[in-house]
């Protein structure tokens, strides 16, 4: 079958095995980039020869303990694999294409040595059956909405990434296949950018104005830099201005570029409800000092590392960011299996989070 991200449910499962038998199970993909990338883990068999991963408990491997998905966020580059690797969606309408197979005895895959007893291959979709991706090349805004089925009017979402310069559309596909519009929009280092201007609040507005967009239920969501850039929006003097936003994310710790840019910014203005999420709480503070606090929920997750994203994303503990003028690696943090739990429960958070403030 194929697994999808905006489906939460999946199951893996080994029939007509031997009772009390060590097998792994393997997954193995390849990314747009064609890098390899793999997860394994070891289990015992049952005493009917099943092995079931929404039950059982891996006892070695890419994960130890009951993973009903372990498999997908355990996804790592192959050994012998280009430095610094990130696994990031870049063609949201074609699926990631999974191979999974269940080896013979406890073993690694890269051994070549084990027996396959079976194999089945699965897809992850990020866009699910009749949401609409439009390019969007005005006014100087370069982005890519996402419509959900229907005609509208739908609640949406402003989407900010980080500074790494690239169109990231994957979080928008998602949010599109829930029923949001949502549009996610390149603000520097992009080829197509026409210069450095400020878009963000024309971004804004292009969206709250599309004529399938209920223009008194738009968000923000905004990660590292993003965070920034949507919290300047939210707080914008002029009451007009800022009863526009409904809600924020604020998704991710604020690293030390970031954070000193909060200070400037007038929070005391901030009119609508915000969840941050991770790590730090130096916003909170922040906020309680402007006698903010009853709009703000805060999600703190202990192991999770910088990037928090949709789940079931491998995370990467450091990235190459760039290679010019030199190469520059980027130290992410987080640890595989409390980062994995982290973007499960926020996003079924985040998503809770905007039913209660973009639809009722």
């Amino acid at each position: 079958g194929a697994e999808q991200p905006y489906v939460t449910e999946y199951t893996i499962k080994g029939r007509f095995l031997p009772p009390h038998c060590p097998v792994t199970v393997c997954a193995r993909m390849h990314s747009e980039d064609d890098d390899l990338w793999e997860a394994f883990a070891h289990y015992n068999t049952n005493a009917d020869g099943t092995v079931n991963l929404t039950k059982d408990h891996s006892v070695g491997g890419s994960y130890l303990g009951c993973e009903p998905m372990g498999l997908f966020w355990g996804l790592q580059p192959a050994p012998g694999a280009r430095e610094g690797l990130r696994l990031r969606k870049k063609n949201v309408e074609i699926p990631y294409v999974v191979h999974m197979s269940l080896l013979e005895g406890h073993v690694s895959p890269g051994e070549g040595q084990s027996t396959e007893l079976a194999a089945v291959t699965t897809e992850r979709w990020y866009t699910a059956p009749g949401v609409k991706r439009i390019k969007i090349r005005q006014n100087g805004i370069v982005g890519t909405l996402f419509l959900p089925p229907g005609p509208g009017p739908f609640p949406a979402m402003l989407d900010l990434w980080g500074m790494g310069g690239a169109l990231v559309e994957y979080r928008s596909a998602l949010f599109a296949s829930r029923g949001y519009a949502s549009l996610s929009i390149a603000y520097i280092g992009h080829k197509e950018l026409p210069g450095p201007q400020n878009r963000i609040n024309s971004a804004f507005d292009l969206l709250r104005d599309h004529r399938q967009v209920c223009a008194d239920r738009v968000g923000i969501i905004g990660l590292s830099f993003g965070v920034y850039l949507a919290l300047r929006i939210a707080t914008e003097t002029g009451a007009k201005v800022r009863q526009k936003v409904q809600c924020l994310f604020l998704n991710l710790q604020l690293d030390q570029y970031i954070a000193p840019l909060i200070v400037f910014l007038q929070l005391e203005n901030l009119a609508c409800p915000l969840m941050y999420i991770v790590g730090e709480d130096d916003l909170s503070e922040t906020l309680r000092a402007a006698d903010k606090s009853q709009l703000f929920t805060r999600l703190s997750y202990p192991g999770a590392g910088h990037l928090i994203e949709p789940p079931y994303s491998p995370n990467s503990r450091i990235s190459l960011w760039s290679v010019k003028p030199k190469k520059l690696i980027t130290l992410w943090g987080g640890h595989l299996a409390p980062h994995a739990a982290a973007q499960e429960d926020a996003w079924k958070k985040i998503l809770d989070f905007m039913e209660n403030n973009l639809r009722r």
